[in-house]
Formats: C-alpha cells, sequence, structure tokens
C-alpha cells in the first residue's frame, strides 16, 4: 500500500512540483491549501507525514505545528516544514515547537525525496 503524504501548501507550483516528486516515488499525495482547516484535515486524512508551509492563507504553519504537537495522536508525526523565509529565526521557531526536518525553497527534487524518505523511515520488510 502506498504510504501517504499530507502536503499543505498554497503554491500551485511547489503542490505540483512535490506531488509530482513523490507520486513518481510511489507516494500517495493529498493537497490541502489553506491553514485555517489544515489540523482538520491531518486528522481525516491520517498521513504518515506533513509537508506543511510556513505562510498558508487563514492559519500559520507554525501555529498549525503547535496543534499538531499539543495532539497526543499526532505529537509524533513527522512534519517537514517549508518556507521561503530562511531566517535563523523561524527555524529556530520551527524546531522550538517540534519540527522533524525545516527546508528553505527553493529546493531541489532530490532533497526533498531524501528528506521524505528519511522521515517516513522504513516501508516494511
Amino acid at each position: 500500500m502506498a504510504r501517504r503524504v499530507l502536503l499543505i501548501e498554497d503554491e500551485p507550483n511547489i503542490i505540483e512540483a512535490i506531488s509530482f516528486i513523490l507520486s513518481r516515488d510511489g507516494w500517495t499525495v493529498h493537497i490541502h491549501e489553506d491553514g485555517e482547516t489544515a489540523l482538520d484535515k491531518v486528522r481525516a486524512s491520517l498521513p504518515d507525514m506533513v509537508i506543511l508551509d510556513v505562510m498558508l492563507p487563514g492559519k500559520s504553519g507554525f501555529d498549525i505545528l503547535r496543534e499538531l504537537r499539543a495532539d497526543p495522536e499526532m505529537a509524533e508525526l513527522p512534519v517537514m516544514m517549508l518556507t521561503a523565509r530562511g531566517q535563523t529565526k523561524d527555524r529556530d521557531l520551527a524546531e522550538r515547537l517540534g519540527v522533524s526536518h525545516f527546508m528553505t525553497k527553493p529546493f531541489s527534487n532530490a532533497e526533498v525525496l531524501d528528506h521524505v524518505r528519511a522521515l517516513a523511515g522504513p516501508t516494511g520488510p
């Protein structure tokens, strides 16, 4: 069974690129573009991991990460954050909130795939 990733991102070019990379690698990619309802989408889709943009309409990725980590059922869910703002304060905040990996845009396709595979862990026997 294909592993599932939930991509919470509102930039069409990023959505298309990441969806293509991961689908080609055998992932099932679900897309969500609104920060306000992102937590409900995570709960409903139960992904193997989340790729989360920092700047989203409705609610920031930092707020969503904070809520994920506060929920015992999702506290250990791997979350890779993406941002166009690669400032140290953003990275530090993400790490304090419990991000699994923090990546700045632009990124290489290989870099995304490597980190998704590493965060998701082994695929089984």
